[in-house]
């Protein structure tokens, strides 16, 4: 097991890993997901952080680094986007992505690590608290466009 911050070369395992993410998601042309890819790569505030088993991409998740400008200009980091191919779940990978990346938040000085999640399953909230996030802090607010 290797987890380390995706490279370039890296966005055709991703893209085949978020495939499994949500089911009604309609993908992205392969044209705007290289030119988002690049945006990323040459980022230094967004990360997409992979667990690899052999040279399998098997956990995910993106990590974004906020500037700010309350709280001492200590920054918070956002994560989003987890997941972990279907046929390694329950493998503890994403606990471990999720402790990687909460630790690089952490040595960034971030003082908060934040992260949302859709799904109402048990199992997820059940998962999130034991990977120590707590959901009695914060309550989300969500706007969508409609196109």
């Amino acid at each position: 097991m290797k987890i380390r911050a995706l490279k370039k070369d890296d966005l055709d395992k991703l893209l085949e890993l978020y495939r499994q993410l949500n089911d009604d998601d309609p993908g992205i042309e392969k044209d705007l997901a290289d030119s988002i890819w690049i945006q990323t790569i040459e980022s230094k505030l967004i990360s997409y952080i992979g667990l690899f088993t052999e040279d399998q991409l098997v956990s995910v998740c993106q990590m974004l680094i906020v500037p700010n400008l309350t709280r001492g200009g200590l920054p918070y980091c956002l994560i989003e986007n987890v997941v972990t191919h279907k046929n390694h779940r329950n493998n503890g990978y994403g606990k471990e992505i999720l402790k990687h990346t909460i630790d690089l938040a952490w040595s960034q000085k971030c003082y908060k690590v934040m992260l949302m999640s859709g799904r109402k399953e048990e199992s997820v909230k059940l998962f999130y608290k034991s990977a120590g996030f707590s959901d009695n802090e914060k309550q989300a607010y969500v706007m969508r466009s409609d196109h």
